[in-house]
Formats: C-alpha cells, sequence, structure tokens
C-alpha cells in the first residue's frame, strides 16, 4: 500500500555552524522526507547561514513544524515551512497609475502567477471597474487632506483589510503613498514595492523627463521590502532596459512602466514561493 505524500518548503536562516545541513537532512529522513530541490548560502561576513529546501513527505504542514521546532530552537533558526500548494494571499495598494495592477491580474488570471488577490485597495476610483471584472473586491480609502488624523484612520482601514482577508503579502503597485512607520514596522518583512531606479539622481515629478534631459542611457526598475526608511528597504529584485537619443520622454516612460511590471512580478512571485530570505538590508534570493 503507497503512502500519501504532500509538497512542503522549508526555509530557514541561522548562525553558521559546523553540522546544519545534516541535521535538516537527517530531521527529513527521519520524517520519511523526499528532497526535491535545495539551496543554500553561506554568508562569511556575518557569520550567517541560508537553506530552502522543497521536499515531499507524508503528514500535515502544522505536525511537519511541530516537530521541527525543537531543531530550530536548538540551532537559533528563523524559520519557516509551509505547504507546497498554499497560495500567498496578497492585497494589492494602487492610486491613478494602473500599469503594475493590470499586469498583475493578468498574470494571475492566466495562471502564470501563484497568488491568490483577495482585495484591491486604492485613494482613487480609477481602477474599481477594472477590480470588478477579475471579481475582486475594489476599498476605497481616499485622502481628500494629508493631515495626521486622516492618514492614521486610513491606514487603520487598511490594517483592517490585512486582518479581514488574512492577508499574507502587501504590495504597493504604483501606490503613491507613503505608510506611516507604524504600518511599515505592522507589514515588516511582508510588503513590497516598486519604483524606477534612478534614485537618488531624479526625485520628485517626472522623473523619466529628468532622465531624458541627462541623456542616461539605460533605465531601470527596483522592487524591495518596504521600510520606514522612505525607498531603502532590501532590495529583491531589478532589472535594466537599454536606450538611446532616439527616444522620446512619452516612450522612456512607456518603457520603464514595462519594466516596472516585469520586476514587480519577478519579486512577488520569488516571495511567494518562499526563495528570499532577508539578511540584514539585503536578501538572499534562490532563484
Amino acid at each position: 500500500m503507497s503512502i500519501t505524500t504532500s509538497r512542503f518548503i522549508l526555509k530557514l536562516s541561522c548562525p553558521d555552524r559546523a553540522g546544519i545541513v545534516h541535521a535538516v537532512t537527517g530531521f527529513l529522513l527521519e520524517q520519511g522526507g523526499n528532497i526535491v530541490t535545495s539551496h543554500q548560502h553561506g554568508d562569511a561576513d556575518h557569520q550567517r547561514f541560508f537553506m530552502r529546501i522543497e521536499f515531499e513527505a507524508p503528514g500535515q504542514a502544522e505536525g511537519l513544524r511541530q516537530a521541527f521546532a525543537p531543531l530550530g530552537e536548538q540551532m537559533r533558526m528563523d524559520w519557516e515551512l509551509v505547504a507546497g500548494a498554499a497560495k500567498t494571499r496578497v492585497l494589492l495598494l494602487v492610486s491613478k497609475l494602473g500599469h503594475c495592477l493590470n499586469d498583475l491580474l493578468f498574470r494571475v488570471q492566466t495562471g502564470h502567477l501563484p497568488i491568490e488577490i483577495p482585495a484591491i485597495v486604492s485613494n482613487h476610483r480609477d481602477f474599481y471597474q477594472l477590480a470588478a471584472s477579475h471579481n475582486i473586491p475594489f476599498h476605497h480609502f481616499p485622502l481628500l487632506n494629508s493631515t495626521e488624523e486622516q492618514k492614521a484612520a486610513q491606514e487603520r482601514k487598511i490594517r483592517e483589510v490585512v486582518e479581514e482577508n488574512r492577508i499574507d503579502l502587501v504590495v504597493l503597485a504604483r501606490y503613491m503613498q507613503i505608510l506611516s512607520p507604524e504600518l511599515c514596522d505592522y507589514l515588516s518583512g511582508r510588503a513590497i514595492n516598486i519604483h524606477h531606479s534612478f534614485l537618488p539622481s531624479f526625485k520628485g515629478a517626472k522623473p523619466y523627463h529628468q532622465a531624458y534631459e541627462r541623456g542616461v542611457k539605460l533605465i531601470g526598475a527596483t522592487a524591495h521590502y518596504v521600510t520606514s526608511h522612505l525607498d531603502e528597504g532590501p532590495i529583491i529584485e531589478q532589472e535594466v532596459a537599454r536606450i538611446d537619443h532616439s527616444l522620446s520622454p512619452e516612450q522612456l516612460v512607456a518603457i520603464g512602466r514595462d519594466v516596472e511590471c516585469v520586476t514587480l512580478a519577478r519579486a512577488i512571485q520569488w516571495h511567494a514561493e518562499h526563495r528570499v530570505l532577508l539578511n540584514g538590508h539585503r536578501t538572499v534570493v534562490f532563484r
């Protein structure tokens, strides 16, 4: 009689020492597990070890987590063990630029991005029809002015959506509002932002027009985790496109938006597949 198995993902980081791989693989053997893929990295500068294992085993994720907990505590691990079939629940935040939103919705609809989107939040009404076309609830939380009281009230509503929908990841899909330090702390390690890669050179309005005036030859995008330090969180993915003198500022904007879409989608996919581990101000990404 064959034993039914399921696929799981274990990712971990801990102080580097001898015997980590032996201990982890030995645990999986004891649980009847079979390793499908394994990646590891040792950071010599910080004496820290990182690992991601995809494996098949009998049982359920909760039982495996309980069994692994003593080893995790013994080796001072930051670890996560999840069912491979579980989809990350993502809340999308958007303002008035919809290219990233539309791209992500299409990727999910066509099965190319393994996430669920239970809700969309915006401070404008522009994309409620787009959300409705995908049967996704749309929450309009306007900011009529920038008083601290109104911003705090709006962010409380965002937190309510996160909690009510059991959100795993918040994505700022060109959401043009700065999150408060309190909300950044609440979403630490589970919020991703996307922006052009001209920072810090071209700040403020119309960065592509500024880049055009300076004759840049590369444009790009950066996807990173959100922190209270604006646009300085740990970077997950970056992409660039080569340009030349023949392109207008409007063409640069169009190219830049395409690059933003691709970069953000990759970052979300890698996070959803549990391939990203935080390493201080940096990330380790097992692609």
